[in-house]
């Protein structure tokens, strides 16, 4: 089957989501998105877009999207952070999820940027095993940190 890959548009948005809901599932995180579809539109296609998303068709459905967006590194300088990278069960194993990381890197290489990071759970193997295979390194000497709203809250409120 033939794959197209291609630029987000604001009417992928609801596919966008329901990928990204998806992947909250598979890492066992399935009430922790609060975006919605407007949230994801306002954020990616307004006057300042806030991420960047490729999208990958399989017969005219949306099977598969990486979401990224730029950051600044103090030590390498532009580069950008990807932060999601999923493909629908049901399309897993037919390459669609390297194609959307080649596109992704091969974005990264034109734009003339100096990393892309990002995250993956210690525990998929088939991922930590494709990253390496590709070349990119997993630092497992650093530990990702987040605040969360409730934190972040707390934390300004009480100082």
């Amino acid at each position: 089957m033939e794959i197209i890959l291609r630029e987000g548009q604001k009417s992928d948005m609801r596919a966008v989501l329901f990928l990204i809901k998806e992947l909250a599932s598979f890492e066992k995180e399935a009430d922790a998105v609060e975006l919605s579809v407007e949230d994801l539109e306002r954020d990616g296609f307004g006057a300042h877009p806030l991420f960047k998303v490729f999208v990958a068709e399989r017969i005219g459905e949306i099977a598969g999207m990486a979401l990224f967006y730029e950051r600044y590194s103090t030590w390498k300088g532009r580069s950008i952070h990807l932060e999601d990278l999923i493909v629908k069960q049901e399309y897993r194993g037919e390459g669609i999820g390297k194609a959307l990381y080649t596109k992704v890197l091969t974005y990264a290489h034109q734009q003339k940027l100096k990393r892309v990071s990002w995250e993956v759970l210690d525990w998929n193997k088939v991922a930590i095993d494709f990253y390496n295979s590709t070349g990119a390194k997993i630092l497992d000497s650093w530990k990702v940190v987040h605040m969360d709203e409730r934190s972040l809250e707390d934390f300004v409120i009480k100082k």
